[in-house]
C-alpha cells in the first residue's frame, strides 16, 4: 500500500513482500515507498546457523530487536549476545559486522532502517517466498557471488569475505 495525503498505513501481520536470503526470510513490513524514504521495517526470522555474511554499510543505520530467540553480532572489537528483549544499534558508518544464530530454534527479530532502500537491495537479491516460509540456503557459485556483490555495491553496501571476523 503506497502512502498519499499522508494518510496512516495499517500492515496486517502476513502483508509485505518476503524473501529467502541465504536460508533467512525477510518481510517487509514497510518500505520506503509508504515512508517518504524516510526509513523500512523488516521482520526477520532467522534459522539456526542462519545470518548474513560480515558486511558493511556506512549510509544505513540498522536497529535489531529481538522478539524471540537469540543471536550473536560479531565484529573486530568483539560479540554481543542478543536474546529476547535486547536491542542493538548499527550506527551510521559502523563497523563491519555480522550477526549468526547459533542456537536450535528459529530466532525472531526486527530490523528499523534509515534511511530507507536496504529493503530494495534485499527484494533483488532474495527469492520470493510466502510469509514465514523458509527454503534451503543454497550453495552459491561464483556468478552468483558476483550478481550479489554488484547489487549490494549499487545500495552502498559492502560483502567481505565469509570468515572476514573470524
Amino acid at each position: 500500500m503506497e502512502s498519499s495525503n499522508n494518510s496512516i498505513i495499517a500492515i496486517t501481520d502476513l502483508e509485505g513482500d518476503s524473501v529467502s536470503i541465504g536460508g533467512d526470510t525477510y518481510r517487509i513490513i514497510i518500505g520506503g515507498e509508504q515512508t517518504g524514504g524516510a526509513y523500512s521495517l523488516v521482520d526477520m526470522l532467522i534459522p539456526p546457523n542462519g545470518g548474513p555474511p560480515p558486511h558493511s554499510h556506512p549510509k544505513f543505520q540498522e536497529a535489531f530487536y529481538v522478539i524471540d530467540g537469540e543471536i550473536e553480532v560479531i565484529t573486530k572489537d568483539g560479540t554481543y549476545t542478543a536474546s529476547k528483549g535486547s536491542h542493538v544499534n548499527i550506527p551510521f558508518n559502523g563497523p563491519v559486522h555480522k550477526f549468526i544464530n547459533k542456537t536450535k530454534k528459529v530466532t525472531h527479530m526486527l530490523c528499523l532502517i534509515t534511511p530507507a532502500g536496504m529493503e530494495k537491495m534485499f527484494r533483488e537479491i532474495g527469492k520470493p517466498v510466502p510469509a514465514n516460509t523458509f527454503l534451503p540456503p543454497s550453495q552459491m557459485t561464483f556468478e552468483e557471488q558476483k550478481r550479489v556483490q554488484s547489487i549490494a555495491e549499487r545500495y552502498g553496501q559492502k560483502l567481505y569475505p565469509p570468515n572476514y571476523l573470524d
